[in-house]
């Protein structure tokens, strides 16, 4: 099992003729994603050759599920065009959209969540993210394909970096999916929506969650998880040296007096049992004692 991708998922790369765009596409190619096609307006019936195999362009979204079957798509298109991307996708009620478009507009990522929260057909995850994969089955995004194969952990992060460390620390385990949601103040899928699925998902056997400094995600996250998660959970939130009051990084990561702190998450996860690591490093060694004492099953 997997949470939200596997093997079966059929992805299209919106984008995909361009530099970043044709990179990780060939990169998701050899990591077992099925690509089934490309769109970029204006290059519909042309093809970009990976490897020996062809995959086909259409000009639409449309275009591209009525021929393929697509449920997933990745988008890389630059932030300026980037909303009528995931529109497109949205109207063409595709189950899967994967933005990893940086610096599209908060207006912009507003609109397009609420046109997906409409539809009911849609479920988006990022911007601003590296995308999700589960190991050994479908890779959507820019996760390295590399640095841990299929196991019993399901991550879920607000950072890009920090999913790839922590996948890399708990190599020796392994992961069922992770998921990269990204950090912007508005974002598709939260660590409610992940917390729920890894729940829900058999070969899930422990959760790990990544947080960061600013807004009341990783709060909320700790109320959730005292109701509805019988998994153990181990935390991180990363800033607990930022300075009061100054953006670190992502957009949404600033903290006002004692409000969104890392010391305030923190405590409000390690209230609801949540083992909580210092550092990345730490969090990793938390997890890895849970895992040693589990039985695979």
């Amino acid at each position: 099992m997997a949470i939200f991708l596997d093997y079966t998922s059929k992805v299209v790369v919106q984008g995909m003729t361009g530099g970043e765009g044709r990179k990780h596409t060939q990169r998701m190619i050899m990591s077992g994603t099925r690509i089934v096609g490309g769109v970029t307006p204006g290059k519909g019936g042309q093809s970009v050759r990976f490897e020996e195999d062809p995959v086909p362009v259409f000009n639409s979204m449309h275009d591209a599920v009525a021929e393929t079957g697509a449920d997933v798509s990745v988008v890389f298109v630059p932030a300026p065009y980037a909303k009528a991307a995931v529109m497109e996708a949205i109207d063409a009620r595709v189950p899967l959209v994967v933005c990893i478009t940086e610096g599209i507009p908060v207006r912009d990522t507003a609109e397009f969540f609420s046109a997906a929260e409409k539809s009911g057909a849609t479920r988006i995850i990022g911007p601003n993210c590296p995308g999700l994969i589960s190991p050994g089955r479908s890779n959507a995004g820019i996760i390295p394909a590399n640095i841990a194969g299929r196991g019993r952990i399901g991550l879920v992060s607000k950072s890009g970096t920090l999913t790839y460390q922590m996948m890399y620390e708990l190599a020796e385990f392994g992961f069922s999916t992770a998921v990269g949601i990204g950090g912007d103040p508005i974002i598709g899928t939260t660590h409610i929506d992940c917390l729920r699925e890894f729940e829900a998902d058999p070969e899930t056997q422990a959760i790990m969650m990544i947080g960061e400094i600013g807004g009341d995600a990783e709060e909320r996250a700790a109320e959730f998880i005292a109701s509805n998660v019988t998994k153990p959970v181990v935390g991180y939130v990363a800033g607990f040296t930022a300075p009061e009051g100054r953006t670190m990084g992502h957009a949404g990561a600033i903290v006002s007096g004692s409000a969104g702190t890392a010391e305030a998450k923190k405590n409000a996860l390690e209230a609801v049992g949540v083992r909580v690591g210092k550092t990345p490093s730490g969090a990793a060694a938390l997890m890895a004692d849970i895992m040693r004492t589990m039985p695979r099953g």
